[in-house]
């Protein structure tokens, strides 16, 4: 009875637990629990630590997956080799090499006109005629005076043969003591006298000569004649018209010369005169043949300037040849002008020159999970002097190269040194990958 006793008390015992824990108790169960919950927190960090190690390997790998350790997107433009022109443009206008205002040396009305405009012309043409009514009363009436001067020349000279051989008697006469002296000095006086009057008599000829010389100029003058060879260009009188000889007398008309070899003049800035010299070839286009290139050669640079609009410019004249006639007097053109020309150098892009990288680049965040936005990698700040850094691009990444550069034609530039190849890449822009 007793041991069955302590069985149930001790069964009791046993059951307690299974309703309630006391405090006593406590890290007993802990320590039953306890090792069974390890390998769950160990599981927890292990995925953590993975995480992580994937995240420091995606950011140490990123350059190698996009190409560039920076982040960026470049353009580039390769350098090449080949030949450079350098020219200089200028405006002017197609202009014969001669042209003369033909005037009126003569007031009158004009009686008839014998061209018209595009007239071709020889020198000594009858372009016009002044009549001539007047004109040659003037021609007649000089060639009277001039007759009369001349009898009036002859009379001095009868007169004077008439009084010498007076003279000659009365000097015998006085010898023989016939004739007073009174009588020999009145004879040498009247001889002195014919003498004198025959030498007026002879300038009055040279007067009456020059007077019929002018009047037949001024008859002459009447004929307006073309002076050069060449085309009418402009026509500014017509039969009937009065014309006033002056210093400031009417032009009647214009006339070129041959255009078949005429000059453009262009006005070059006072920027560009110091490149350009005599000799140096040009060509240059005109609105009625914008797909039509002719060629030039400049002849001349005046030295005295021009300035219109606080502009100063300096004329240059170019010969053109212009056998087809396609030009025209005035025509306006456009020039350029062959002031220095580079073969077989190695050429870059004027873009290249003006890149400049990054001056600072944003740093990635959260381990290289946002990118950077763009980062704006291009300046048009332009260094001065020949000395240059352009940045190629070798193996996907910018490599800085210093270089001497020479002449432009404001495309492309002369490399004179530098480690700059033929078919090298050159950074000509950036942009940050998003």
């Amino acid at each position: 009875m007793k041991q069955m006793l302590d069985e149930t008390s001790a069964g009791g015992g046993r059951s307690e637990p299974t309703s309630a824990a006391s405090p006593a108790d406590g890290p007993r169960l802990a320590d039953i629990i306890g090792p069974a919950a390890r390998p769950h927190r160990w599981r927890r960090w292990g995925i953590a630590a993975v995480a992580v190690l994937a995240l420091l390997a995606a950011y140490l790998l990123w350059p190698l997956l996009v190409g560039s350790g920076d982040g960026m997107t470049y353009t580039t433009a390769p350098a090449t080799r080949g030949g450079l022109t350098v020219t200089v443009t200028a405006t002017g206008s197609v202009q014969p090499t001669e042209k003369v205002d033909v005037s009126s040396e003569l007031s009158g009305r004009i009686k008839s006109v014998n061209v018209d405009y595009n007239s071709p012309v020889k020198t000594g043409d009858v372009l016009a005629e002044l009549a001539t009514d007047n004109l040659e009363a003037a021609l007649a009436s000089g060639r009277a005076k001039l007759a009369s001067a001349k009898a009036n020349v002859a009379k001095a000279r009868t007169t004077i043969t008439s009084t010498e051989s007076t003279l000659q008697s009365k000097k015998v006469l006085v010898g023989r003591n016939v004739s007073s002296s009174q009588e020999l000095v009145e004879a040498q006086a009247n001889y002195d006298s014919a003498v004198a009057s025959e030498a007026a008599a002879k300038a009055d000829v040279d007067v009456a000569a020059a007077d019929l010389s002018l009047a037949e100029s001024n008859l002459s003058k009447a004929v307006i004649r073309s002076p050069i060879d060449g085309v009418v260009l402009t026509r500014s009188v017509d039969p009937g018209a009065t014309v006033a000889a002056s210093l400031s007398a009417p032009t009647l008309f214009v006339i070129a010369g041959d255009l078949r070899q005429m000059e453009l003049q262009v006005d070059v800035d006072e920027a560009d005169v110091g490149e350009t010299a005599v000799g140096q070839k040009a060509t240059f286009s005109v609105d009625a043949y914008p797909d039509q290139s002719f060629p030039a050669a400049i002849k001349d640079i005046r030295f005295v300037s021009e300035t219109t609009n606080n502009v100063v410019t300096y004329k240059a004249l170019l010969t053109v040849d212009n056998t087809k006639l396609l030009l025209r007097p005035g025509m306006t053109a456009t020039a350029d002008i062959v002031v220095n020309e580079v073969k077989d150098a190695i050429l870059i892009p004027n873009a290249a020159l003006r890149y400049v990288p990054p001056a600072t680049a944003s740093k990635p965040l959260m381990f290289g999970l946002f990118r950077p936005p763009n980062m704006g990698a291009i300046t048009s700040a332009e260094p001065t002097g020949h000395e240059r850094r352009v940045y190629v691009l070798r193996d996907g990444v910018p490599v800085p190269v210093s270089i001497e550069i020479g002449a432009t034609d404001g495309v492309h530039t002369v490399v004179k040194s530098g480690d700059v190849k033929q078919g090298d890449s050159l950074i000509v822009d950036a942009t940050a990958r998003k």
